[in-house]
């Protein structure tokens, strides 16, 4: 297994303004149980309202909000802003809400292993994927997962968009391309190669180009995607890039969108391998200037540190990786003409 720190420095209290955690209490206050309080404020945040959590918990509404209230004065921070109508979270909130979630998961869980009481891994197990990567490759490994641990729960993400794993409450992220400055753990699966390809009908009437700055000149079809927008290729004699900003015939928010617009003759496209596989075996669409390929792109899952993540995603990522692994191993080479 690959694996890879893409940082040291902790990311959640840089970009999300996540409120650092005393280790001691305020001088003069209440003695606070701190789990005692993320369990009110979870509860308060999942219900909806003070007295829906305070009916849940069995205490009275004015004890559960005097809890809350002590955790924000330890963290010295608002964490709801509370109005007749609404409880809304602050951005300080709603990151000490997810990290919250993720340490009384594991506090329960260490509770079952010390006590014997249970070895199974149990929850709700949410990943993220690019929505062609998600479908085609991560949700048939999702499923045998689940009837593996029939005590897990799971909920795919799928968008082209990179989700934020606290944004979205995501235990792991599938990702591609290469990784931002993080304190997460990124664990290599793959590579792809972005492809530009045609349909033999949309060929026999436009000659295929033979340089990238030809391409001005043709339809295309552009996937509006944040790993291939703008395209890019390499000038194999000088190893320069070189960035096109194409415009479109046809612009299109997916890639499986794009490849079939492709196939129907309506212009040439840029997509990752995968995503054309099933028109490329099918002789359906032909690959173009490969010798003007951009490297091929790292696919990584993107996870917390294992000292830190849930049983349930442990026992993912050991399930899934080298079965990720073995079904994007035939791509990334420039192996198609």
């Amino acid at each position: 297994m690959t694996l890879c720190r893409v940082s040291r420095t902790p990311r959640c209290n840089r970009r999300h303004g996540s409120p650092t955690i005393p280790t001691t209490q305020p001088t003069g206050a209440r003695k606070l149980d701190r789990l005692e309080a993320m369990e009110c404020l979870l509860s308060t945040v999942n219900s909806g309202s003070l007295s829906a959590a305070a009916r849940e918990l069995k205490m009275p509404a004015s004890t559960l909000a005097r809890k809350v209230a002590d955790l924000e004065d330890m963290l010295g921070t608002r964490l709801l802003i509370r109005t007749t109508r609404k409880l809304t979270l602050t951005d300080a909130g709603t990151s000490y809400v997810a990290a919250a979630r993720k340490i009384l998961e594991m506090v329960r869980e260490q509770e079952h292993e010390a006590s014997g009481a249970s070895h199974t891994a149990r929850g709700e197990l949410v990943v993220t994927a690019p929505v062609q990567l998600g479908r085609l490759h991560v949700l048939p490994v999702i499923n045998p997962f689940l009837a593996a641990y029939p005590d897990i729960t799971a909920r795919l993400l799928l968008s082209d968009r990179n989700l934020d794993l606290i944004d979205s409450h995501a235990d792991l992220a599938v990702r591609i391309g290469e990784l931002a400055d993080s304190s997460l753990i990124a664990t290599r699966i793959g590579y792809l190669r972005p492809i530009l390809c045609a349909s033999p009908a949309f060929l026999e009437r436009h000659p295929a180009p033979h340089e990238p700055d030809e391409l001005i000149r043709y339809s295309c079809v552009v996937f509006n995607s944040p790993y291939l927008s703008p395209w890019r290729f390499r000038i194999p004699s000088t190893g320069k890039l070189l960035t096109l900003d194409m415009a479109p015939r046809l612009e299109v928010t997916t890639p499986d969108a794009a490849v079939s617009a492709a196939v129907d003759g309506v212009g040439l496209t840029l997509v990752f391998e995968h995503d054309a596989d099933e028109a490329l075996r099918n002789g359906q669409l032909k690959v173009l200037l490969p010798e003007f390929e951009v490297d091929p792109v790292p696919v990584h899952l993107v996870h917390v540190s294992r000292d830190l993540m849930a049983a349930r995603l442990r026992h993912f990522i050991d399930f899934a990786a080298p079965k990720l692994r073995a079904s994007l191993s035939g791509f990334g080479k420039q192996n198609r003409n």
